[in-house]
């Protein structure tokens, strides 16, 4: 059993006792000390005696109303110390007050502030030694486990209060799992210098040279606040190094854990991209949703249901989410009425190929803002089955458009993507049809029909990256379509930010393109994801090129080449010029799909065929592949 366990009965009334035997040393030691002999006559005694008695009662008093037996002496810090020096000096003060008063101290205020500073030495010199004893975590021995488990070698980057935590955890939870061999730190001041007794060895350029020189099993990157770049540039050193590097997340992740050590956490493809945060003019998209009745459908996704959690943020006058599959749907719901009790909110279940439905959901409710993020969005799928992409994308989202008009919503907004820009597959050429009915029905409509256009949102359903880390922790392989192949990546909050900004700035008919950054190569990213775990692509585990699927094309555009390029205010949002085309023409086009759809014996080159007529920048994806667009 620990100490602490023993103690923490009566731990206020040993500490008490503890504190009144040092207060009377330090007051027979100053008076030895003064009168430079061991001989005191019954005189002098007598008097030590009137003020040893009188300085216990007043340090006991002034140590209780300062609270000091109510410390946990294992989380105590320099602050709580400082505490106790202080009252300390004011009990002497008050010793040396009533002893002049009575005439019977034999001190005078200099010795009482001697003594004082003595005690003050005597009690929390102890009370730091208590603080190592019980903080130290006793081994227990277990009989069956022969062999001592390895300790590994761990580098920390950054020389800042949060290091400083971790190390005080390792020495006093973790020291026979850790050793740390070191501090990275690019203040130059800092060099040399230590942290709770862990020297900073270098900086950032030394990283790869001292992980070789220690043989570093683990790094911990430890800043918080850092600038983007920076912090990218810092993580691709690490991946070089062969360490698993793990790293500390903002001040806000922070608050959610009990320890600092929990939040530590693997590298995320985010840490990798290094892009700056966004910023936002909150209050032109507070004016926007502010008291309005908005509509989401698709809500339970994973942008439909970001954008339900950020809409709740804006006090919406009323949410209502509209999704087909009923699990996703109830989580969204039971998450946001836990976190937005005074929210109204309606969930309801339902498909945009409905009319009937969405009739009575547009009566029932009467949205004035619609964000459109329903859809069948992956391409492997709609190749197989195109006939569904068209009913559930194309037909889904006219049935949403009509429905909008009827009942006047001010501003209705699509959710698309860069897959429609000259799409090679079933699913992009339909979202790019999407594009073209909310720019056609913009204009013989009084509601603003605007799209948002972005690539690929990390996390979301069917991402590439939950799919790598699935196959690292199995061992392996982790599986490339192509080696060339590149995507554009975002994150869902980072993508949703922008919508809600992009369409503060719309007048209706334009598609808003986001600015997703340099693109990644899929490769690169899956050779990084395995070094950061601390494991050797091609060694530990194999990259597998398992070929192109169907549709897939290697390079995605997010404008088409006919589409001029306007900026916004905002400098990650821009606009494409929309495509004129008639409302006659597009009905005629839809006429022809909805033909299509009515028999599924039609095979997918008889959907191609009409796609083509339907979508002029419609492309093989063969052809597409040849070319490289830069």
């Amino acid at each position: 059993m620990k100490l602490a366990d023993r103690l923490r009965k009566y731990r206020r009334y040993a500490l008490l006792i503890i504190d009144i035997i040092i207060i009377v040393l330090a007051y027979i030691g100053l008076q030895i000390f003064i009168r430079d002999t061991f001989k005191l006559d019954t005189a002098i005694f007598n008097k030590i005696r009137n003020t040893i008695i009188i300085a216990v009662f007043v340090y006991s008093i002034i140590f209780i109303l300062f609270k000091l037996y109510k410390n946990i002496t294992r989380y105590e810090s320099g602050k709580d110390y400082l505490v106790y020096i202080a009252a300390c000096l004011i009990s002497s003060l008050g010793v040396s007050l009533i002893g002049t008063a009575y005439k019977i101290n034999t001190l005078n205020l200099k010795h009482n502030i001697v003594t004082a500073l003595i005690i003050a030495m005597g009690v929390v010199g102890y009370r730091i030694i208590l603080r190592i004893i019980l903080n130290e975590e006793l081994p227990i021995p277990k009989i069956e486990e022969k062999e001592e488990q390895k300790t590994k070698n761990l580098l920390i980057i950054g020389a800042g209060s949060a290091t400083r935590d971790i190390i005080k955890s390792i020495k006093t939870k973790m020291k026979n799992e850790y050793n740390i061999v070191g501090i990275i730190d690019d203040n130059k001041d800092k060099l040399g210098r230590c942290i709770a007794g862990i020297d900073v060895v270098g900086d950032r350029n030394d990283i790869i040279k001292i992980c070789k020189r220690e043989k570093v099993d683990e790094i911990f990157f430890s800043i918080s606040k850092i600038d983007k770049k920076d912090r990218k540039d810092i993580i691709e050193k690490c991946q070089n190094t062969g360490a698993k590097t793990r790293i500390l997340p903002s001040t806000e992740d922070l608050i959610k854990n009990k320890t600092l050590m929990d939040n530590l956490r693997d590298i995320e493809i985010e840490d990798i991209l290094g892009r700056e945060p966004i910023k936002l003019d909150n209050n032109n998209i507070s004016e926007l949703i502010n008291n309005r009745i908005v509509l989401v459908t698709g809500g339970g996704g994973s942008i439909g249901s970001e954008l339900c959690r950020q809409i709740a943020k804006f006090n919406p006058k009323q949410l209502v989410i509209f999704d087909i599959y009923e699990n996703n749907l109830y989580n969204i719901e039971m998450e946001l009425r836990q976190n937005y009790s005074n929210l109204d909110l309606k969930a309801i279940v339902g498909s945009v190929r409905d009319k009937a439905k969405l009739e009575n959901l547009f009566e029932t409710y009467k949205p004035e803002l619609v964000f459109h993020a329903a859809a069948h969005k992956h391409v492997p799928l709609m190749e197989v089955s195109p006939l569904e992409a068209i009913k559930n994308n194309v037909f889904g989202t006219y049935n949403v458009v009509n429905a909008s008009d009827k009942y006047k919503v001010e501003k209705f907004v699509l959710i698309s993507t860069d897959k429609a820009v000259n799409p090679t597959n079933i699913m992009g050429a339909t979202k790019r049809i999407c594009e073209m009915i909310i720019q056609t029905k913009n204009k013989v409509s009084n509601t603003e029909f605007v799209a948002v256009r972005f690539g690929n949102v990390l996390g979301s359903n069917g991402s590439v990256v939950p799919l790598f880390k699935k196959q690292i922790e199995k061992g392996g392989p982790v599986t490339v379509t192509h080696k060339d192949i590149i995507r554009y990546f975002m994150t869902i909050p980072e993508a949703v930010q922008l919508i809600l900004q992009a369409i503060t700035y719309a007048n209706g008919g334009e598609i808003f393109v986001l600015d997703m950054g340099e693109p990644v190569k899929i490769y690169d990213l899956a050779v990084s994801l395995i070094k950061l775990s601390g494991l050797e692509p091609n060694v530990d585990i194999p990259i597998e090129i398992t070929g192109l699927r169907p549709g897939e094309k290697l390079y995605e555009e997010l404008l088409m080449s006919e589409e001029g390029l306007q900026k916004t205010a905002h400098n990650k949002i821009f606009v494409a010029e929309p495509i004129t085309l008639e409302m006659k023409e597009l009905e005629e086009k839809l006429a022809k799909l909805k033909e299509l759809i009515k028999d599924e014996k039609n095979t997918k080159e008889d959907v191609k065929k009409v796609i083509k007529e339907t979508v002029p920048t419609f492309i093989e994806p063969e052809y597409a592949n040849k070319i490289k667009i830069k």
